[in-house]
């Protein structure tokens, strides 16, 4: 893509599924990679599988303290950032709405979306100009059964990075991703075979995403080839909301 060779990126949710392989798409791309993610042993092991990223640093997203240390270390790492892929989130499956306890609402809430929230403020200290992709899903657009809480933190992201590509441009393009179901470790610990065979045959192109095929959609909107685009969410589902709507 055009654009990225040399560009300094922060990934968080980095050491697994999509972030693992945005980082990945990055690196390959010429840019300076730091991931963040709260799993250690993933960090790690990612650290091994990608040999050309510039830093590997645990942090949980949804504690801000954490998260301002966290990009203190970056600064160790990176003179600036110019791209922002703020992908990290948590998915809990519930028997349904009556099912959700606070706890475990603020649990989703405090990580997909104040965590957005607070790596996000960090990031607009240190991008003087640059491309922020927040992570929402088409959970934000669609009522999705036993997944409220995560539902609604996915709506929020949308409506925030709205308003943050009205408020940062013309410096800072914001969109948002909205991936349908793609085949993630969070995706393969939630879900039976017969689950995904129930899932898959609502999708018109009857598969789940690539996590591959996600990284180089981030990466074409960080790239200059999307230069004029920001302020919108884009769907990549393999067509499974179009099918709901008929």
């Amino acid at each position: 893509m055009k654009g990225l060779a040399g560009k300094h990126v922060v990934v968080t949710g980095g050491a697994s599924g999509i972030g693992q392989a945005t980082a990945r798409r990055f690196v390959e791309e010429g840019a300076k990679v730091v991931i963040l993610d709260k799993n250690r042993t993933t960090l790690n092991e990612t650290v091994a599988e990608i040999p050309g990223l510039a830093a590997a640093i645990v942090v949980d997203v949804s504690d801000d303290q954490a998260v301002a240390r966290a990009f203190a270390e970056i600064d160790g790492y990176l003179p600036q950032i110019d791209v922002l892929i703020n992908n990290a989130g948590i998915s809990v499956r519930h028997e349904g709405f009556r099912s959700i306890e606070p706890a475990q609402w603020r649990h989703v809430i405090d990580t997909n979306l104040n965590g957005i929230f607070y790596v996000a403020r960090e990031t607009v200290k240190r991008m003087p100009r640059g491309v922020i992709l927040n992570m929402s899903s088409v959970n934000g657009l669609a009522a999705f059964p036993h997944y409220a809480d995560y539902n609604a933190s996915k709506a929020a992201v949308l409506a925030l990075s709205q308003t943050m590509a009205v408020e940062l441009a013309p410096a800072i393009r914001v969109n948002a991703l909205c991936p349908g179901a793609v085949m993630t470790p969070m995706q393969k610990a939630e879900y039976t075979e017969e689950m995904f065979a129930k899932v898959n045959a609502n999708i018109p192109l009857g598969r789940h995403a690539e996590p591959s095929e996600i990284a180089a959609f981030f990466a074409f909107l960080a790239s200059d080839e999307a230069a004029f685009i920001t302020g919108h969410h884009y769907v990549i589902d393999g067509g499974e909301l179009s099918r709901a709507a008929t």
